[in-house]
């Protein structure tokens, strides 16, 4: 069977992040041939889906499902945004992680979020012109597991870091 990648943006609009997924030759490069990826689902959200003719891996997409848990479980890595709830939801599926953060927010708290989780050795975290750069550490690279735990911490730990 043959390896996936999930890319996910919720429901917000990250237009960059979907670009630089079908069209930047470096990123695709570095799936197929460093992490063997041989399909790519795409949750785009509000993002516009470009063109993909001229892409060569299998890519299925959509905006919205009322779960993507069945994605991330099938997923061997998940290239998502750097939203609170999808970083954990990811994380207790202990499937490897790159935190994409979008430049284009102000007060950006996500990159607070993704550096952090990132120091823990939960995650790698970067920016879309850094994902092929960033996706060549996860050849051989083992994370910390992380373990769900009293989603009132998280919260906790949240509010914490953001104020």
């Amino acid at each position: 069977m043959g390896k996936c990648a999930f890319i996910t943006v919720g429901t917000t609009q990250f237009d960059l992040l979907i670009e630089t997924i079908i069209h930047d030759s470096n990123v695709l490069e570095t799936l197929i041939n460093c992490l063997h990826i041989d399909k790519i689902i795409l949750q785009t959200g509000n993002s516009q889906m470009p063109s993909y003719d001229n892409v060569s891996i299998p890519i299925e997409h959509y905006q919205y499902k009322d779960s993507i848990d069945n994605d991330i479980q099938q997923a061997d890595i998940v290239i998502s945004h750097a939203g609170a709830g999808t970083i954990l939801q990811t994380l207790e599926a202990h499937k490897p992680l790159l935190v994409v953060v979008n430049e284009k927010l102000m007060n950006n708290h996500q990159l607070e979020i993704a550096h952090e989780m990132e120091q823990q050795g939960y995650l790698y975290h970067c920016t879309c012109s850094t994902i092929a750069k960033t996706l060549e550490k996860y050849v051989n690279h083992k994370f910390r597991q992380y373990e769900k735990g009293n989603p009132l911490l998280f919260g906790q730990y949240l509010n914490q870091i953001m104020s």
